[in-house]
Formats: C-alpha cells, sequence, structure tokens
C-alpha cells in the first residue's frame, strides 16, 4: 500500500484517517506497507499482500489476527478463501514464479463460471462496448484523469484500460473479493492500487476523493443502491463524472440479472449529477464499428422502455456530451495474444483460428460477439500466443478491432 493511496482512505464507519502499526509483525518494501495493520478510533484493519482490507466480517477479522501475530501467508491464504487442497496448489503455482499465468491462477482460485467468464472478459460484448465508451469521454479533458475509481472493478480488465489512458491517471480498483484484487494487482492491472471493500457499505475514502467514478456491469447486484449512489457522488463531488456501462433493466430480459431498477429509477438515484441514459445496442455498434462513439444523442426513460440494458453517464457538464472520433488503440504494454476464444491449427505455412467456445452456458450469453469474432481466420503464417514477432501476412488493426488479437497482460494466457 502506498503512502499516495493511504492519504485517500478513511474509515468505512467512523470516517477518520487511519494511522499504522509499527511492530514487529509489519512488513514493508520500498518504504510501501506489504503487511501490517491500520487503525482508527473505531477499528483495526489488516493489509494483506499491499491490499488494505476495510471489511467487517469474520474472515478479515481472521486475518488480522495472523497479520497481528506475524502470519503473513496465513493471512493471505485466509482472504483468498484457500482450503487446504487449494494452499497446496496456490504454492506450487506461486512455485513457479514469473512462469505462472492469470489463467493458471483463475483454475485455483475460482474453478468456476465465474472464472471462466473473466479469462475471456476482454472480448465479450459488455466488456468491448464499456472500453470505448472510457476512451471517448478520455478525450474530454478533465474527464478519467487524476484520481479515478473503478468499483465493483473485479479483477481489473477495465481498470487495466483506465491505467493506458493517455492522461495517465491514478486508478483505484475497489473490490469486496480479496481474490479479484490479489488477480488485478499481480496480473491484470499492476499499475493500479488496489482496496478490498464492501460496496454495500460506506466506501472508504475522503470526500472528493475522485472526480471520476466507474462502475460497470455491478451494480443491479448491490442491495443498498441508494447508499452506493450516495457515496459514489460524495466521492466525486459536485463536478465529478460518474460512468455506469451496461445497468440491467427491470424492464428487460439479461442474464443473471440481479435485482434490477427501472431507468427512471436508475436516473433518479444519480439525479444531484444530472444523468444521461443511453441504450446499449447503438453503443455496441458503434464500438465494434470503429467509427467513434456519439454520446450527443442520449434516450428517454420511454425510448428505454423495450431495452434489456443501458449505460448511465451522469456530469454537470454539459459540453462532454457529444460525438467523439475512434479513440486511438493504446500502445501495449504487455503481450499480443490470440484471443483465447480461438482454437489454432497449423497446417504446412499457414495458421487457421476457429472461434470455440468454452461451453454451451458462455455461448449463449456472450453469443453476441460473433457481430466482431469472425468464425474462423486463416493467416499465412505460423502462429503463436503470445505473437513472438508480427508476421507480414498479419492485419494487426483490424484483427485487434475484431478481436482476435487482444493487447493483454503479460503472462494473461
Amino acid at each position: 500500500m502506498t503512502d499516495a493511496l493511504f492519504a485517500l482512505l478513511r474509515c468505512p464507519f467512523c470516517g477518520g484517517g487511519f494511522n499504522v502499526v509499527e511492530d514487529a509483525a509489519t512488513h514493508r518494501e520500498s518504504g510501501a506497507l506489504v503487511d501490517g495493520v491500520i487503525w482508527c478510533e473505531c477499528c483495526a484493519f489488516p493489509v494483506v499482500s499491499g491490499i488494505p482490507v476495510l471489511r467487517s466480517d469474520e474472515q478479515t477479522r481472521t486475518a488480522l489476527g495472523h497479520i497481528e501475530a506475524g502470519r503473513h501467508e496465513a493471512a493471505l491464504f485466509t482472504m483468498l478463501g484457500l482450503d487446504e487442497a487449494r494452499q497446496l496448489a496456490f504454492v506450487a503455482l506461486l512455485a513457479h514464479g514469473p512462469e505462472t499465468t492469470y489463467r493458471e491462477a483463475i483454475e485455483v482460485l475460482s474453478p468456476d463460471p465465474e472464472g471462466t467468464y473473466f479469462v475471456y472478459r476482454f472480448s465479450d460484448p459488455t466488456f468491448v462496448m464499456a472500453e470505448a465508451v472510457l476512451r471517448a469521454l478520455a478525450q474530454h479533458p478533465p474527464a478519467l484523469s487524476g484520481n479515478v475509481l473503478d468499483v465493483c472493478g473485479g479483477s481489473g480488465h477495465l481498470t487495466r484500460v483506465l491505467t493506458s489512458l493517455p492522461a495517465h491517471p491514478t486508478v483505484v480498483v475497489a473490490d469486496m473479493f480479496f481474490w479479484k484484487l490479489w488477480l488485478a494487482r499481480t496480473y491484470t492491472a499492476p499499475a493500479s492500487l488496489q482496496v478490498c471493500c464492501d460496496a454495500n457499505q460506506p466506501l472508504p475514502f475522503r470526500r472528493g476523493a475522485f472526480p471520476s467514478v466507474v462502475l460497470s456491469d455491478a451494480f443491479p447486484y448491490i442491495w443498498h443502491k441508494r447508499l452506493l449512489a450516495d457515496e459514489m457522488a460524495r466521492l466525486a463531488g459536485p463536478d465529478g463524472l460518474i460512468v455506469m456501462p451496461h445497468l440491467h433493466s427491470s424492464l428487460g430480459w439479461n442474464f443473471s440479472a440481479g435485482m434490477t431498477l427501472t431507468p427512471a429509477s436508475y436516473a433518479a438515484l444519480f439525479a444531484s449529477h444530472e444523468p444521461r441514459l443511453f441504450a446499449d445496442p447503438p453503443l455496441l455498434a458503434q464500438a465494434v464499428s470503429g467509427d467513434g462513439i456519439d454520446l450527443s444523442k442520449d434516450q428517454s426513460i420511454d425510448e428505454l422502455a423495450t431495452e434489456n440494458s443501458f449505460t448511465l453517464i451522469a456530469s454537470r457538464d454539459g459540453s462532454l456530451f457529444r460525438a467523439y472520433a475512434p479513440a486511438d488503440p493504446a500502445a501495449s504494454d504487455g503481450a499480443m495474444i490470440i484471443n483465447p476464444l480461438y482454437r489454432m491449427a497449423a497446417d504446412g505455412s499457414r495458421t487457421t483460428l476457429t472461434l470455440d467456445f468454452p461451453n454451451a452456458q458462455y455461448e449463449e450469453e456472450f453469443g453476441e460477439c460473433r457481430r466482431y469474432l469472425p468464425e474462423s481466420v486463416t493467416v499465412e503464417a505460423i502462429l503463436t500466443s503470445p505473437l513472438a514477432d508480427v508476421p507480414p501476412a498479419l492485419d494487426v488493426a483490424e484483427l485487434r478491432r475484431r478481436r482476435v488479437l487482444i493487447d493483454a497482460p503479460r503472462r494473461y494466457v
């Protein structure tokens, strides 16, 4: 945990600032707090592997006891939720050092449909749309500059987009699940800062700390929606920006819909920041076409009555709502990989890539990716993933646009 992050933190219960317990159990590296205890007037919380855990539950209290006793590895195992068998698998994974991958870690930490969803996240339709919207908004300074908060950011896929924006914002990703943040810190978004907290409780940051707040996909699963909306507005400040891609509507149908509201009710929660609503299908179509994102034409409540989902953007800055040119693709700071949804087969001097969904459930939920992912691609070259080099026959720009090639973090798959 860096000093910059520490300065942003406030207790979610009393609102007070923190102090660090300086004792033999405290572990620092290059001045940053890696394992230790922070405390305010009402509570004490553990910092585990550089991630402050600002929750009040039995798992956190157990980890706190381990940290206080100097059992840092036990605290990590506790926060990762590992039973004895998975502890052994996790230790074996770490023993491979820099050769380990995100995908291998997911198989230990989340061997379930959510883990599958995360592995293929970089090309699913909701991510493609959200990324395009964020890269568009980043063309409007000061949007998405300075401090940016990614609430319920999971294992950091959109967080990685935010850290790559031209303004080089300081990005904090917050999520309730420690294992997701560990993946973000280790693989997906190492340039971000991570905080483990519960979005159903007050967010553990000082007022006005984040002029831009992003929450993608997760808001319908929050029970205390009014509290979270008020917290996001508190952190953004009166002149801040709130971006919420892919809100499930109660007037439509969605996979794993959550506890949905009508468009009118979502908008009412963010009335202080003058929200505008955009149907998701046109935004996805614009993202896929590569022609830019048009935020000059929001939809009325009545126009959204038949939509399954939509995107909410709230800002008092009316000039932000305009048409944006296509954003230049971010320079790669990772590795160019073949989308893991493709099966590769080499034949002589050519490689054929064939779209191959991991299971029927994933295909049913995210099959709309066929709008941009071709069923098959044949390249007059032998390919490896990650690409060791770029064969002359490879149209990198087009394959990136269609998500056949993905600019992924190092050690992703």
